[in-house]
């Protein structure tokens, strides 16, 4: 959407979860490179990052929504899909360079399919999901459910992508299509109901621009921020305590 375009509560939101990001991450680096200690397997902070990807999921599938509502009124057919398909492949890139990253740096539990990898996978598959409207909160649930199954039955690596992997695997960030593809789905129909025909069904309230501003800034630039913010954030680490974190 263009600048003129865009809702303000969707970029708002989108930033809110930018900074819940950035506050996660900076838990997990301080707790891996054993600087102060947090635990992050479970209790507040492994709900804090449930609550963090799933925000962040929610307004992938509103944004969706609104995108292709007002893409359908200049595009049909092939053009239409192939809209989502490029931007969709796009991201997904962006995951491969996050894979490449963490598999340089890392080694042992580099992401091999995290949170970029699925958004540009379910903006692919977008296209087959538009059709049904609401109905895709229920289809949503249906992958969370049985994604919660699958993540209790062991498998090769090759059926990673749908939540079944090895018990021995694990990745500092995994987030497979079931069920996190799922909250996606539900976002869309949010977006249905909220957003029909890609305008906004009630009237807000006007928010404060400039008390908001931060936030929606974010909100704007969010996949850059999601691509630089984990080295500048183990950069400060280096800088504020000297540890081997670089």
């Amino acid at each position: 959407m263009s600048g003129r375009s865009r809702y303000p509560e969707i970029d708002l939101l989108r930033g809110i979860a930018i900074v819940m990001m950035i506050i996660f991450h900076s838990i997990f680096d301080l707790t891996f490179f054993r600087i102060v200690p947090f635990d992050i397997s479970g209790g507040f902070w492994r709900y804090f990052a449930y609550a963090t990807a799933s925000l962040f999921l929610l307004v992938v599938g509103i944004s969706l929504t609104i995108s292709h509502a007002r893409a359908v009124s200049h595009l049909h057919g092939r053009a239409l899909v192939k809209k989502f398909l490029i931007r969709g492949a796009g991201i997904f890139c962006c995951g491969l360079l996050v894979t490449v990253a963490t598999w340089w740096y890392l080694q042992e539990g580099f992401v091999i399919f995290g949170i970029l990898h699925l958004i540009g996978v379910t903006i692919m598959l977008s296209p087959l999901f538009f059709r049904f409207r609401t109905w895709n909160a229920v289809i949503g649930i249906f992958f969370i459910v049985l994604g919660w199954i699958l993540a209790t039955v062991p498998g090769p690596m090759g059926l990673l992508v749908f939540g079944i992997h090895p018990l021995t695997f694990w990745s500092v960030d995994y987030t497979p299509v079931f069920p996190w593809m799922g909250l996606v789905l539900i976002g869309m129909a949010a977006g249905e109901f909220t957003y029909p025909g890609g305008e906004r069904r009630w009237v807000l309230p006007e928010l404060p621009s400039r008390a908001i501003a931060p936030l929606t800034f974010l909100g704007r630039h969010s996949l850059v921020i999601y691509l630089v913010h984990q080295p500048l954030i183990l950069l400060l680490m280096y800088l504020a305590t000297g540890a081997p974190v670089i």
